[in-house]
């Protein structure tokens, strides 16, 4: 049976589920959020460690100001209204991503986040925010350079977003999309990739823990035989 340390999620579908039940882009990001603490509950249930979930790309400033604005106010009060829960969970929260484009507002939070779950261990949440996987990468490399560190596998991997953290056994993809779209390219070389047809609010704990059940159950050769 193989271990599951960390599973990762692009979270695809939000948009067009809230247009197909609500005729609303934002009632699916609303709905979304019920399957991301039902996903946390599962996790947890699963005694797995880590869990990234992709939450807004670099790509998605693209979006409507209008779209990205709710986002955001979905992502503060979620913030707000859960960060004892979490706390009282031993949840720890991580942003991974660039921070430095946020409001003051939305930088705080998420910093308060932060520093109050900083020492919980049940499970670890990384929030990939502002997250590009190719802008990560360079950052790490031209960190290296600055700081005239040897070029490395090792080195450019210890200067991601995701340090010390270890890399996702499982990816999913919800949203009937086949695609990576710039997501931990470099951390998911050997990652077992589950592409789904559903829609992410209608993603449940079935669905989830069918995964995690066939993850178990699979040969895994990392390039043997």
């Amino acid at each position: 049976m193989n271990p599951i340390n960390h599973v990762a999620i692009i979270m695809d579908g939000n948009g067009r589920w809230g247009l197909k039940h609500k005729k609303s882009r934002n009632a699916g990001h609303k709905a979304g959020l019920s399957t991301i603490e039902n996903i946390i509950k599962s996790t947890i249930k699963n005694k797995i460690k880590y869990l990234t979930l992709y939450t807004f790309s670099t790509e998605n400033w693209k979006r409507p100001r209008k779209e990205i604005n709710f986002l955001f106010e979905l992502l503060q009060n979620f913030l707000s209204k859960k960060i004892d829960i979490l706390v009282k969970n031993d949840i720890k929260l991580k942003v991974i991503g660039e921070k430095k484009v946020f409001s003051n507002k939305i930088k705080k939070a998420l910093k308060n986040a932060e520093n109050l779950t900083l020492k919980n261990k049940r499970l670890q949440i990384n929030l990939a925010l502002n997250y590009g996987s190719k802008t990560e990468i360079l950052k790490s490399i031209n960190h290296i350079v600055k700081n005239n560190i040897k070029i490395s596998e090792a080195n450019i991997k210890n200067n991601l977003y995701t340090q010390k953290t270890p890399d996702p056994d499982i990816l999913i993809r919800t949203g009937n999309t086949n695609r990576l779209s710039n997501f931990l390219l470099w951390q998911i070389a050997y990652t077992e990739i589950f592409f789904e047809k559903k829609l992410w609010p209608d993603f449940n704990t079935r669905d989830y823990n069918r995964i995690l059940t066939k993850f178990r159950k699979l040969k895994r050769n990392f390039g043997n035989i």
